[in-house]
């Protein structure tokens, strides 16, 4: 953001070097201008380290959100899987209802 001060500082000295005055309305604008340009390199400057540190603290909430993922999800999944390698010790159907009009098709072979 330096480099938006520098410019707005040279075209300051540009005018003082030109000596513009306010006692022209052109030169009444051209100072107005400059000082409006101070300002937008002002608010910019505010705005970029702001923006900065918005994401400095987005990142912490990351960090931090993480951890705790890390502590509610932790599984081992070997040891919490291992048990089920062969799903054919399943019966699945073994509370199968012998209703027709029950939709739940235990009674329908695979073809």
């Amino acid at each position: 953001m330096d480099y938006l001060f520098q410019r707005v500082s040279y075209l300051q000295g540009l005018a003082a070097g030109l000596k513009v005055n306010e006692s022209t309305k052109e030169g009444e604008l051209l100072l107005h201008i400059i000082d409006v340009l101070e300002d937008f390199a002002k608010v910019m400057d505010e705005v970029i380290e702001d923006q900065m540190d918005l994401e400095e603290y987005v990142n912490f909430i990351d960090e931090d959100l993480s951890d705790i993922e890390d502590e509610l999800y932790e599984l081992d999944e070997l040891d919490d899987f291992e048990d089920y390698d062969d799903l054919d010790d399943f019966d699945f159907y073994d509370d199968c209802c012998d209703d027709e009009d029950c939709q739940c098709f235990c009674g329908d072979e695979e073809e």
